[in-house]
């Protein structure tokens, strides 16, 4: 609970238990006041430059979808998925790599989750994954939301990143909502749809060969994605999964050996 002013004697920790409140921020370490998962959140309405139409119970029209992962290699800087139901593919494959402060004996390695929501699906994500085909299936295609992935961690072999991200975002968004809008800014790539050379004019320090490795395919390294998925990701679903998925694992793997 946040309030103004000098800090109070007394608190209420994430337990429902007074306690003495820290009056500076070198007071002695001791039980946690808050959850080690919880978050500072504030009403989205709170925004100034938020929608007018935010809280709108009619709802608003949806133009895309982003799904992102922190990835130093293989993923692009940003993809356009070829159509609804290999954009919940893609969605459903969705990873990023493992840092200490996650879990430390697994550093570098993959760790899943798709669309984002592993930690927040309250049912069977096999389950999830239908309802997202579901809704593709009972729309005229052209209108669905298009569905885009985002990679702003790629590094060079010296292990330093090679989009500065941050406001700079703003021109792989700008690149997004071009898309959006039917402009013919892409290529299309086994993986998806890129960004063509020069569609995205590239921010200070990013030359134009970080530029073409930021937004190329990585031939090699989505076949090890692609057979990590295969053997270790989407077993764990079970009879669960949809086979639209299988059937798109296949696709894709036969375009990157084709």
């Amino acid at each position: 609970m946040i309030g103004h002013g000098a800090p109070g004697k007394e608190i209420v920790d994430w337990k429902g238990q007074k306690r003495p409140a820290p009056q500076t921020d070198k007071s002695p370490k001791g039980e946690e006041i808050a959850h080690p998962n919880a978050r500072f959140t504030a009403p989205a309405r709170q925004c100034p430059v938020i929608a007018p139409e935010w809280e709108d119970p009619k709802g608003v029209p949806i133009s895309a979808f982003l799904f992102g992962g922190r990835r130093p290699s293989t993923i692009p800087l940003v993809n356009q998925s070829k159509n609804w139901i290999h954009g919940v593919f893609m969605g459903s494959i969705t990873g990023s790599e493992v840092t200490a402060a996650v879990i430390s004996d697994q550093v570098g390695q993959v760790r899943r989750d798709p669309f984002a929501m592993l930690p927040f699906c309250g049912y069977h994500m096999g389950d999830y994954f239908k309802h997202w085909i579901k809704i593709g299936q009972g729309h005229d295609e052209s209108k669905l939301p298009k569905i885009f992935f985002v990679n702003w961690f790629r590094k060079d072999p010296d292990g330093k990143f090679m989009w500065p991200g941050y406001g700079e975002n703003s021109r792989v968004l700008a690149w997004i909502f071009d898309r959006c809008d039917g402009k013919d800014n892409c290529v299309e790539t086994p993986i998806g749809n890129l960004p063509k050379p020069d569609a995205i004019e590239p921010p200070a320090g990013v030359d134009a060969a970080a530029m073409k490795e930021l937004c190329s395919v990585d031939i090699e390294g989505w076949k090890k994605e692609i057979a990590d998925v295969r053997k270790n990701h989407y077993p764990k679903f079970g009879d669960k999964l949809p086979k639209e998925l299988y059937a798109e694992l296949d696709a894709i793997e036969k375009r990157l050996n084709g």
